[in-house]
């Protein structure tokens, strides 16, 4: 109930809203926020239901259970959030659907020319879009099948042909054009000691912690050829750092405000550089030396690799790209602009990117929405195609239609080349069972064809489009 108080221990969920009163902690709100980096918190600090202790012990004062958590509202919200797609047909089905009228309409007319025999066969003839019932199912199987083999999920398969519809592509920033692993950027000595010190103890003292911060610091140390020292009688403090014995020195490395609970001054120049880092969205981790924080290490977000071709082959399309993030203005602008993407929308609740959604659909766009977390779902739901990635929160893998299987953005333009080919195959398996059906009716008003010849061209028509069908696998096996 609120007020009442709960204990959650390293490795639990967190299964409330509230307030911590005691007690400190490294928390993952990657299922909530789609940021992979830890959130430290302790008293005063607010956190929420569904995220994870990574490391520490917290007392927390509850706010709100149940359905009236911040995750549960995003789930109700989400429920309660008309889908796009629900009241769309396909528009294969729509052509064939309205052919009913005109075919009956044919027969009528030229029943006192041709005779009935006559009249039915042109009946038939004209019924050729029906073929598409039996065409199109094939033809979309192919392609899944073509999807798959590519790394790409399809679970909806009308998203293929509104993928060549679209004309905006909407990113969301953390988790989908970031990684979660970050990268050192500046590393900060103080004093007589060197970056490279520095970095080797950070390196040293977290040898065997497996956080994304961690696995950044090791890394920077293996491109420039450092080895770490031996690490000795390590200690986690209370999720927010690292104590250990290298040699004669004693180590600590963590937050700024792991140094102040453990009694260590932090120097004007830490402050002011972290102040800096926090505005451009990046982290900062202090390495002290003997009770004397001696630098500090810079960690910036990773782009993905493939981000900036695919956002190239994107706008060669003439695509406009758009980010929308919950981060602060400095840090996705830093980010649009690196990758030559001129709109962004920054510090955005959930509700809101899903209005965004609306907001771009209200100017006549076909959106297509590219997220992965909880924090996405409604953004996913409302747009035009929505696209997760395989690893991603599992409201946002439910609820996309795409999932790229390779938990990257690396087949995101093979995609949009299925849907370009779907859309050709489509149309010209029409136009070839168009030409038989032709001389079929041709036949029976000029040739007095009756209803048997008419029905073989009808049938020639099907087998002709069953043949335009098969050709995307055909080419794909001679290409493979």
């Amino acid at each position: 109930m609120p007020g009442d108080l709960v204990a959650v221990h390293t490795g639990e969920t967190i299964p409330v809203d509230g307030v911590v009163v005691n007690g400190h902690a490294s928390i993952d709100q990657r299922v909530l926020t789609g940021e992979s980096q830890p959130a430290e918190k302790g008293p005063g600090d607010f956190v929420f239901a569904l995220t994870i202790v990574l490391s520490g012990d917290i007392s927390i004062e509850t706010s709100k259970t149940g359905r009236d958590t911040v995750a549960a509202q995003i789930g109700d919200i989400l429920n309660h959030t008309a889908d796009y797609r629900r009241s769309l047909q396909w528009q294969w089905l729509q052509f064939v659907d309205k052919m009913a009228l005109p075919t009956l309409a044919s027969g009528i007319l030229t029943l006192p020319l041709v005779g009935p025999a006559g009249a039915l066969g042109i009946m038939f003839a004209v019924s050729f879009p029906y073929c598409m019932r039996v065409i199109a199912p094939i033809t979309l199987l192919n392609f899944l099948n073509l999807a798959s083999q590519n790394g790409i999920l399809i679970k909806d398969g009308r998203s293929l042909e509104l993928l060549n519809q679209v004309d905006t592509v909407v990113f969301d920033k953390t988790g989908t054009l970031t990684q979660e692993q970050p990268h050192v950027g500046k590393i900060y000595a103080l004093a007589h000691y060197s970056e490279e010190l520095i970095l080797s103890y950070a390196a040293a003292a977290e040898a065997k912690q497996t956080h994304p911060i961690a696995k950044a610091i090791r890394q920077e140390a293996m491109d420039r050829g450092l080895k770490s020292p031996e690490a000795e009688e390590a200690t986690y403090k209370m999720g927010y750092g690292l104590h250990v014995k290298i040699g004669t020195h004693a180590v600590r490395v963590g937050s700024t405000r792991f140094m102040a609970l453990e009694g260590l001054a932090i120097p004007t120049q830490i402050e002011v550089i972290q102040n800096d880092s926090h505005e451009q969205g990046c982290s900062l981790i202090c390495v002290a030396i003997d009770d004397q924080v001696a630098g500090a290490i810079e960690l910036h977000p990773t782009i993905r690799q493939e981000a900036k071709q695919i956002i190239r082959s994107l706008q060669q399309r003439q695509m406009p790209i758009y980010i929308i993030s919950g981060d602060h203005e400095q840090p996705t602008r830093k980010l649009a602009a690196s990758l030559g993407i001129d709109h962004y929308f920054a510090e955005t609740l959930p509700e809101n990117k899903a209005a965004l959604i609306e907001q771009l659909q209200a100017e006549g766009k076909s959106v297509c929405f590219v997220g992965d977390g909880i924090n996405d779902s409604i953004a996913l739901k409302k747009a035009n195609v929505s696209i997760s990635l395989r690893g991603a929160s599992s409201v946002a893998t439910d609820t996309a239609q795409v999932v790229l299987m390779d938990e990257s953005l690396k087949q995101l333009d093979k995609l949009f080349d299925l849907s370009k080919t779907f859309d050709t195959t489509m149309k010209n398996g029409l136009r070839v069972m168009v030409v038989p059906n032709i001389f079929g009716i041709g036949g029976v008003l000029f040739l007095h064809f009756g209803f048997l010849p008419a029905a073989l061209f009808y049938y020639l028509g099907m087998v002709m489009g069953l043949g335009n069908s098969m050709l995307p696998v055909i080419n794909d096996q001679k290409e493979t």
